[in-house]
């Protein structure tokens, strides 16, 4: 076990074949198992037999290993693996065929330290106005609180006392034997819950449980420029967490409702102002409503063409120093029914039209260079 070499540590030869290697995985992970073995140093040693285990055993990364060398191939991989400092902390481990022997591994997790507090989510639908512009929303949030009677303790005296079942470990021993010896199964105390304690004497609040259920109104701020999908965090609004541990935070989602006027691009606002035939060829003047009900003059240039946009500068995502802005998209509505009069003075235009064809009047010369292209 002194060697790095991770065919040195399971003890096989480079050209040990799979079954090989997860027998000598096997036969070194129920010796040196920190539940089994007691020998100082077997924690260590049991996750440099898992570091191994899970690089031999695996193809790619075993041929990756031979042709890399050991040096070169853990230097590379660090910050991928998953393993840590203590057992249960992120091994790839394989326990398959074991049966019952290793059914410790099932067993509770050590909670003998106190948990923070669960994360709650929730989704919050605003209109788009609020997200161009900012706004701070008022919310409900039901949620655990630290019991007020017995300050989250659980315990009418506000005093904890240590689990007498696991001795303020958390975790309750199961021996068994079996072919290979004794072995230990582990499992979360029945009595604390695998805190490793229990109150002094019960809350008749909260039933020791050290929780009450809460309504909380909460202010939240909307950022200027949010999107759908994004989520705010809103620190220490979760669930409690256990006596003397931080509650968990609030995260909400946020959904922007579409607008019947405005379509919103990233930064910019997009809107239709409808002109008539008369109006797009003199050019004209239209008034329009900014998202923030302000009220604002559009001039469309003479001869604008239908679907242009026009582009008013900052009236777009109202953020500090890069404000987006509003495009005005122009659409020329033609008239389906007409006065007289009406009719008269366009049937003048025509004519008019008609007479100039010649001298590349207002369509021709967009006809003549399609009839040319026919």
């Amino acid at each position: 076990m002194g060697s790095s070499d991770y065919y040195d540590i399971l003890g096989i030869p480079h050209n040990a074949d799979d079954k090989e290697v997860k027998k000598a995985y096997r036969n070194l992970a129920r010796k040196y198992h920190p539940d089994v073995c007691k020998e100082p140093g077997s924690e260590e040693k049991f996750k440099r037999i898992n570091e191994a285990y899970s690089v031999l055993s695996d193809t790619q990364k075993r041929a990756q290993y031979d042709n890399m060398g050991h040096e070169t191939f853990t230097n590379a991989s660090k910050g991928s693996y998953t393993g840590g400092g203590g057992f249960g902390s992120g091994f790839s481990t394989d326990f398959s065929g074991f049966g019952d022997i290793f059914d410790f591994f099932g067993g509770g997790s050590r909670r003998s330290s106190p948990q923070p507090g669960a994360d709650l989510l929730m989704r919050l639908s605003i209109p788009l106005q609020d997200a161009v512009s900012g706004t701070d929303r008022e919310i409900d949030v039901m949620h655990t609180e630290p019991c007020p009677s017995c300050a989250g303790s659980g315990s009418a005296t506000k005093k904890q006392s240590i689990c007498p079942r696991c001795g303020g470990t958390g975790q309750m021993r199961q021996a068994s034997q079996s072919p290979f010896g004794q072995f230990i199964r582990m499992m979360t105390c029945t009595q604390c819950g695998g805190k490793g304690r229990i109150p002094e004497r019960l809350c008749t609040k909260c039933r020791g449980s050290g929780h009450t259920q809460a309504k909380r109104k909460v202010t939240i701020h909307i950022p200027v420029g949010i999107d759908s999908g994004m989520r705010l965090r809103m620190e220490g609004y979760g669930e409690a967490g256990d006596y003397n541990a931080p509650n968990g935070d609030l995260f909400i989602e946020v959904y922007v409702q579409p607008h019947e006027q405005f379509t919103r691009y990233e930064d910019n606002l997009e809107t239709v102002v409808e002109i008539s035939p008369a109006q797009a060829v003199l050019g004209t003047s239209v008034e329009i409503e900014t998202i923030d009900k302000r009220h604002i003059d559009v001039k469309t240039p003479p001869g604008v063409q239908n679907n242009t946009a026009l582009r008013i500068s900052g009236e777009g995502v109202k953020k500090r120093g890069h404000p987006g802005d509003l495009l005005v998209r122009v659409k020329i509505v033609t008239p389906k029914q007409v006065s007289s009069e009406e009719k008269e003075l366009y049937e003048k235009i025509l004519e008019f039209e008609g007479r100039n064809k010649d001298k590349k009047g207002f369509f021709s010369g967009l006809m003549g260079k399609k009839k040319n292209k026919k």
